[in-house]
């Protein structure tokens, strides 16, 4: 077997194998036969011990700052945390153990357009399930989906009725993961979106739904957009809701809207939404303005999980308390599973080039026609009011508040998440 620079392993589905170097993921080509694009190919987990004891060395040669000057994280994730989190993780942490979780389901690349694409496809057991595509966000990945596959796939296991079993595609978006990272210009949402429809199709499926939170809502909403017929509907847990002023005052930073903004909830989304355009999109400016610039993340697994977890405050507050040591939704376990696969991939960098690519507007209203479904968690960047939903989809099948939860919904609130999949898509079975 030839190894590439980046050392991860995958399978073919003939017993020889092969794999070709690419920045970030290795590949899996059958020699003298090469693959069609059509073809898909089982797709194996194996980082060597090598690289690990790599990442091990690296965290423990961190150049640590000096501490912040507030008590607060309006300086940013505080080193009390990091060092916490940099002690577990090179004496504690298992990324095997996430490995076997994921060589626990069936992997697949297959080419489109051009790049290979990761994906994680369960059938069900049960007749007429139902086939939903979810993809994941940034700074998420598969990982985050892992837990409800079973609920999904199996709910008579789970509580649940054998009519709500689902199949489960879970796709790494290009340039994440064990996807392959584009080598040319143009791949955004709707540029995956119309990737997604293929795949689904090249799956045999005939009729199916989709879901997605973060970038997975902007690539879910364009397949709405985009709306082949084998589409039904689409479910949403950070949807693109925003009223055109409302839109407006936040882009020029300009005073409170007077009109769309008089309920309570309303309310509560203006105040979300601003504090956020004030204060939490660093991120998002650096990765769409210059995100070739952030070589530290590729050369500082410490420099990665810092960027990585101050996403938004209320998930930085989570991510924060976990590692004080109360128990929250996540687990540090879970949160150094998802940073993990982004170093051992190398795609730090490959994936905040989606910010640099997109040119959709993030949380403007899409126009979609087809039916959807909406969830509102509580602690998300912001909590799409019902009225601003019933606004921008006119098909609105379901909608529902939810108490808790934020960014990571299925992550943190795998049992809710499950339920309102459930819920959302009944009527379309």
């Amino acid at each position: 077997m030839k190894k590439t620079k980046n050392i991860i392993a995958s399978t073919m589905v003939a017993g020889a194998m092969a794999l070709q170097s690419t920045p970030g993921i290795a590949q899996p080509y059958q020699p003298g036969t090469p693959a069609s694009d059509e073809a898909l190919r089982p797709f194996t987990v194996h980082v060597p011990d090598a690289k690990l004891t790599d990442l091990k060395h690296r965290i423990l040669a961190t150049n640590w700052p000096t501490n912040e000057t507030v008590n607060d994280l309006s300086q940013g994730l505080k080193l009390e945390t990091m060092k916490t989190l940099a002690h577990y993780w090179a004496t504690g942490y298992s990324w095997r153990k996430m490995e076997a979780r994921l060589n626990a389901v069936p992997q697949f690349l297959t080419k489109i357009d051009g790049i290979d694409i990761h994906f994680i496809h369960v059938r069900s057991k049960h007749k007429n399930a139902l086939p939903v595509i979810i993809t994941h966000g940034w700074p998420g990945s598969i990982i985050e989906q892992m837990k409800i596959i079973g609920p999904l796939t199996d709910p008579t296991a789970y509580g649940g009725r054998t009519e709500d079993a689902f199949d489960v595609v879970i796709p790494s978006l290009p340039g994440h993961g064990f996807s392959g990272i584009p080598t040319e210009l143009g791949w955004d949402p709707v540029r995956i979106a119309k990737a997604w429809i293929v795949l689904m199709k090249r799956l045999g499926y005939t009729r199916f739904v989709a879901q997605g939170g973060d970038w997975g809502d902007a690539v879910t909403e364009q397949m709405a957009v985009l709306a082949p017929p084998e589409l039904l509907g689409i479910h949403t847990n950070m949807a693109a809701t925003l009223p055109p002023e409302v839109s407006k005052a936040l882009a020029t930073g300009g005073p409170k809207p007077t009109t769309n903004i008089s309920t309570p909830d309303e309310e509560h989304a203006w105040e979300q939404l601003d504090s956020f355009w004030k204060h939490g999109l660093g991120y998002a400016l650096e990765m769409s303005a210059r995100p070739q610039t952030l070589y530290g993340l590729q050369d500082s697994p410490i420099g990665l999980a810092a960027w990585m977890m101050d996403h938004d405050i209320r998930s930085t507050e989570l991510i924060t308390r976990v590692f004080a040591g109360q128990t929250e939704g996540l687990t540090k376990d879970d949160i150094l599973d998802n940073i993990t696969l982004y170093w051992l991939t190398g795609t730090a960098i490959s994936s905040a080039r989606l910010y640099w690519e997109n040119k959709l507007a993030f949380f403007d209203i899409k126009n979609i026609t087809i039916p959807v479904a909406v969830s509102a968690f509580p602690d998300e960047i912001y909590q799409a009011p019902k009225t601003w939903a019933e606004k921008a989809f006119p098909k609105l099948i379901h909608y529902n508040k939810l108490e808790k939860g934020g960014h990571f919904a299925a992550w943190e609130q795998p049992v809710v998440f499950t339920q309102e999949l459930r819920e959302s898509f009944r009527s379309l079975r």
